[in-house]
C-alpha cells in the first residue's frame, strides 16, 4: 500500500436551505431534486480510518460502541469502493464520534460519511480531489456530498443529474447564524431513507414536490448570491414546510410538540420585527436562521420554549479536512 495507512478527518453537518427529499430511480444514490445547503461550524464528526492487515473484517466503533448490522454494512460498502480504487483488500478499523446528537435529524449521516470518505481515501493513499471524495460520500449518503465542501453548497438532482456537489458561495457570503433547537437526544423512529421511500410511494403530493423543489432551489440560490438574508430565510422556511407537508401526507411525521412550539415562537419573533426563519430536516429539531446581531435575543426566546432541551449555535463553516495521516 502506498501513502498513508491511517488518517483522521473532521467534517461538519449541513442543513439544506433548499430541501431535497426522495431519490431518482437508478444507480448512484442521486437525489430526485436539487438542493442547496450551508455547512455548519460548531458541530462536528471526527473519524479515524486505519487499514490493518491483521483484521479479518472491518470494524466500526460509533460513539465508543462497536457497531453491527446496517451501520457497519454501510461503512463497509464505502470502504469497498475505496479498496477497489486503491487495489487493496486490507480490512479497516473505523472509529467515529459526534459532538452532537446522532441519527436524530441533525445531519449526522452527512458529516459522518463525509468524514469517513475523506479519511478512508487518504488512509488508502489515494490523492483524490474534493469532488471525487464528494461523489464517494454521496453514494452512501446523498447529503454527505455537501459536507465535503464548506460554505454554501448545492447538490444536483433530478432526471439527467449526476448528483454532483459544488460550492456556490463562501461561508462569509451571508450574515447568518443557525440556532439549533435540540428537542431530544434520541434517534428518530423513522430514518430519512425509509421516510423518503414511503413518501415517494404513497404521498399524493409527490408530483407537486417534484415540480416545485427545483424552482425553490433556483430562487434560494439567486437570493443567496444577491446577499438577501430575508429572502433566503423566507424561501428556506417555505421549502422545509413543503417537504414535510409532502411527507406527512404519506404518514411520515417528524415533528414533535416541541417542534411546533418552536416554529410558533420563530413566527412570533418575526412578527415583532426580528428577521428569524425556521427550517426543519427529517427529525424534530428546529433550526432558526438569524442574523448575527439578533442571535442572542432570538436564542433567549427559543430557550424558553417547552421541550427545547438546549440550543446549539452554529455559523457557516469549512468543509471536511484531514487532521492527521500516518504512513505505513
Amino acid at each position: 500500500m502506498n501513502g498513508a495507512r491511517s488518517a483522521t478527518a473532521v467534517a461538519h453537518p449541513n442543513i439544506a436551505l433548499a430541501k431535497y427529499w426522495g431519490k431518482r430511480a437508478g444507480e448512484g444514490n442521486v437525489p430526485a431534486v436539487p438542493s442547496l445547503s450551508v455547512t455548519l461550524a460548531g458541530m462536528s464528526t471526527t473519524t479515524s480510518v486505519t487499514f490493518d492487515e491483521t483484521l479479518v473484517d472491518d470494524e466500526l466503533v460509533l460513539g465508543g460502541a462497536m457497531a453491527v448490522g446496517r451501520p457497519k454494512a454501510r461503512a463497509s460498502e464505502l470502504l469497498d469502493r475505496v479498496r477497489a480504487a486503491a487495489g487493496i483488500a486490507t480490512r479497516a478499523r473505523v472509529v467515529s464520534t459526534n459532538d452532537f446528537p446522532t441519527a436524530s435529524g441533525l445531519a449526522s449521516s452527512a458529516s459522518g460519511f463525509a468524514a469517513l470518505a475523506l479519511a478512508s481515501v487518504r488512509a488508502a493513499g489515494l490523492d483524490w480531489r474534493a469532488d471525487e471524495v464528494a461523489d464517494l460520500a454521496r453514494r452512501s449518503s446523498a447529503s454527505a456530498a455537501r459536507s465535503v465542501f464548506g460554505g454554501f453548497v448545492e447538490l444536483d438532482g433530478g432526471d439527467g443529474a449526476t448528483g454532483a456537489a459544488r460550492p456556490v458561495a463562501a461561508a462569509h457570503a451571508l450574515d447568518m447564524r443557525v440556532l439549533v433547537c435540540v428537542t431530544t437526544e434520541e434517534a428518530k423512529a423513522t430514518s430519512s431513507t425509509d421516510g423518503m421511500r414511503a413518501t415517494q410511494a404513497t404521498s399524493p403530493y409527490w408530483a407537486a414536490w417534484l415540480a416545485d423543489a427545483p424552482q425553490s432551489h433556483a430562487a434560494i440560490r439567486a437570493a443567496l448570491l444577491a446577499g438577501d438574508f430575508a429572502r433566503v430565510g423566507e424561501l428556506a422556511e417555505r421549502s422545509a414546510l413543503a417537504m414535510h407537508a409532502c411527507a406527512m401526507a404519506a404518514g411520515i411525521v417528524y415533528f414533535s410538540p416541541a417542534t411546533i412550539a418552536a416554529l410558533a415562537e420563530v413566527r412570533a419573533t418575526r412578527a415583532l420585527g426580528l428577521p428569524a426563519y425556521a427550517t426543519i430536516d427529517a427529525g424534530p429539531h428546529l433550526k432558526c436562521l438569524v442574523k448575527a446581531g439578533d442571535a442572542a435575543v432570538v436564542r433567549g426566546r427559543l430557550a424558553s420554549v417547552p421541550g427545547v432541551l438546549r440550543i446549539l449555535e452554529a455559523t457557516p463553516g469549512e468543509g471536511a479536512r484531514v487532521v492527521t495521516a500516518e504512513a505505513p
